[in-house]
């Protein structure tokens, strides 16, 4: 028990940063490369890497690499409920609006 709650205690800090909190609502719609994400939060590419790597870290996020872009997405098979919290997300229209008009990388 103790474990888990110590797990839960590090996922919800985790989720406790708004750039993080951010990409993975971005994730939801659709996977994205850094560039992406840089250009849609407006960041260095930096720190929305260290960003990835600590959601990746922590298994909420998957990376596939694809020529010389590599693509994360969204990974919530061990935590379901987590979906139902990042639907409710502030702004989700206008990121929806703002991937739409990127170009495709694939």
């Amino acid at each position: 028990m103790n474990d888990r709650l110590a797990e839960m205690a590090e996922l919800l800090k985790l989720l406790g940063d708004r750039t993080r909190l951010a990409i993975l609502g971005l994730l939801q719609e659709r996977e994205l490369c850094v560039g992406d994400i840089v250009d849609i939060l407006g960041t260095s590419q930096p720190n929305a890497s260290q960003h990835l790597r600590k959601l990746k870290s922590a298994g909420l996020v998957n990376e596939s690499k694809r020529g010389q872009w590599v693509f994360y997405s969204l990974n919530l098979d061990e935590f379901p409920d987590l979906r139902i919290f990042l639907s409710q997300l502030p702004g989700r229209k206008e990121r929806l609006q703002s991937l739409s008009e990127l170009p495709s990388k694939s």
